[in-house]
């Protein structure tokens, strides 16, 4: 099976052809490099951790994970045992048990309480998506999945395409602290933005205030599409997120063996059989760290 290219935040691709289309996305992941500790590894299994990446990836003697459970892709409660599961909670088990450390898991609602979790220094790892912004608080593996961000608009909308939403008068709700939050942030020059609390309540947020525009992963966007009426989704993504794993900034042996453990859980087939494992469409798994 072919693999597809991983891609930081970018609408799409620029050919000479359609000089308005954006920036190759090989350009932007050069561009974002310096903030992403990837190491490439052509081993299908890591070295075992060393004392000293297991002390800094698990100071207090147990492994603290933060889980987000606002992106349905990563994560979710279970509806009748209020349980964390996901693809996030089995690569934090994988990871307590390679480091041979307790597991706790701290369950939160939005990427915003992920990354506050690790700028206080009350987790050890988090699974968030790469961003500038927040890579002064932390630093990353190379992603292991790829989620694609959508627009979704009024069925009566006269918005048709994603290019036509960055205009003046157009309101874009999206969640604050999010991915996309950050990244429309820096991007969107004329389109306002307006914050929901969580990514779950945009599409609510956006019929209540009579805005224009919701923003976010497709798969939650997709479910509210059928969950209320009169919205549509535009075609396309705007964006495509390298979803990561993290580690407070200073840790640099915990950073690199968690590097070498994300490359082998992608290579292993470990991320492929759990986005199987919890039916999640909408990501694939990213390719190996510095292939092109």
């Amino acid at each position: 099976m072919r693999r597809k290219k991983a891609l930081i935040g970018v609408k799409g691709s620029r050919t000479a052809a359609d000089p308005m289309r954006p920036r190759p996305a090989r350009a932007l992941l050069l561009a974002a490099l310096p903030i992403i500790i990837a190491h490439s590894t052509c081993a299908m299994a890591a070295d075992p951790p060393t004392r000293q990446a297991v002390a800094e990836l698990a100071p207090t003697g147990k492994l603290r994970a933060v889980i987000n459970t606002g992106n349905p892709i990563l994560a979710a409660r279970d509806a009748a045992s209020g349980e964390l599961k996901g693809v996030s909670v089995d690569l934090s088990r994988e990871l307590a048990q390679r480091l041979s450390v307790p597991l706790e898991m701290v369950g939160v609602e939005t990427a915003a309480k992920s990354v506050a979790a690790i700028k206080a220094g009350v987790c050890d790892v988090a699974f968030v998506a790469i961003d500038p912004a927040r890579a002064v608080d932390m630093d990353y593996t190379a992603p292991y999945v790829l989620i694609e961000g959508v627009y979704l608009v009024p069925r009566t909308s006269s918005i048709m395409s994603n290019a036509e939403v960055d205009r003046e008068g157009v309101r874009v709700v999206v969640g604050a602290g999010s991915a996309y939050d950050l990244y429309l942030s820096r991007e969107l020059t004329k389109a306002q933005l307006v914050r929901a609390p969580t990514s779950q309540a945009v599409v609510d947020q956006m019929l209540a205030q009579q805005l224009d525009v919701s923003a976010g992963v497709k798969q939650l966007l997709e479910a509210d599409a059928k969950r209320v009426e009169g919205v549509r989704l535009l075609d396309g993504h705007f964006m495509v997120i390298n979803q990561a794993m993290a580690t407070p900034r200073g840790r640099p042996e915990g950073v690199r063996y968690l590097a070498a453990f994300v490359e082998e859980m992608k290579a292993s087939g470990f991320v492929a059989a759990a986005l199987r494992r919890h039916s999640v469409d909408g990501a694939v798994v990213a390719p190996p760290s510095g292939s092109p």
